[in-house]
């Protein structure tokens, strides 16, 4: 057994992203928690988006005692995709208490991809009584980044229902129009979730620009 942990963990730092694929893949069929460590460590690094993944769901195999110490130390690395990876694997993992861990410093992280998948496990690892405030949180950050940023912000309050119309409220009064936009779209898949993303934002730009009624009559 230590001959075939020790072929993993070589294999896990091998220059070649199949040989790291197959790696995974072997760590996740035969899940060992003496790899957690290796495991972890390598998501910090891994330049592979499918390795990453295969690593992801190697972890989720393994006893939530012993992955999720270790995930949750990850959120105090100084490298972001060390953060992201932890949080994206805590999120798969969905042990609810990790939840005191998504603290506000991780969900404004500076970092964007940080901050997207810190949103993501907010959603999934909320209790029901910290809804309301994880909206809040969430709606504070309406307007940052581009397209791919925002999408995810709205997805991640849509996922929220209800909750989210409250913490709208101050981004549809925002004097920014960006953030206005954003909340206006935010709102728009709010109420019918099979719109398109950039079909709500056009329209939310169009109505900051024109405001309510005047779009409304070039919409006739």
């Amino acid at each position: 057994m230590v001959t075939i942990i020790t072929q993993l963990l070589d294999a896990l730092g091998a220059g070649n992203s199949s040989v790291r694929l197959r790696a995974a893949l072997a760590a996740g069929t035969r899940p060992d928690p003496g790899l957690a460590g290796a495991l972890v460590a390598r998501c910090a690094v891994e330049p592979d988006f499918f390795v990453r993944d295969m690593l992801t769901w190697a972890l989720t195999r393994l006893p939530a005692e012993v992955t999720v110490p270790r995930l949750v130390a990850e959120l105090r690395s100084g490298r972001a995709q060390a953060r992201s990876q932890a949080l994206h694997t805590l999120s798969k993992i969905g042990d609810p208490t990790v939840w005191p861990a998504i603290t506000r410093s991780v969900l404004h992280d500076p970092d964007d991809e940080v901050a997207r998948s810190a949103w993501r496990a907010a959603v999934v690892l909320a209790p029901p009584d910290a809804r309301d405030g994880l909206a809040a949180d969430l709606a504070q950050q309406l307007g940052r980044g581009d397209r791919t940023v925002q999408l995810s912000l709205s997805r991640a309050l849509v996922a929220l229902g209800e909750v989210a119309e409250d913490a709208l409220r101050p981004g549809l009064a925002s004097p920014d129009e960006g953030v206005r936009a954003h909340a206006l779209a935010t709102q728009r898949l709010l109420e019918d979730p099979d719109a398109g993303f950039d079909l709500a934002v056009d329209e939310a730009r169009r109505i900051v620009a024109l405001g309510p009624e005047r779009a409304a009559e070039t919409a006739c």
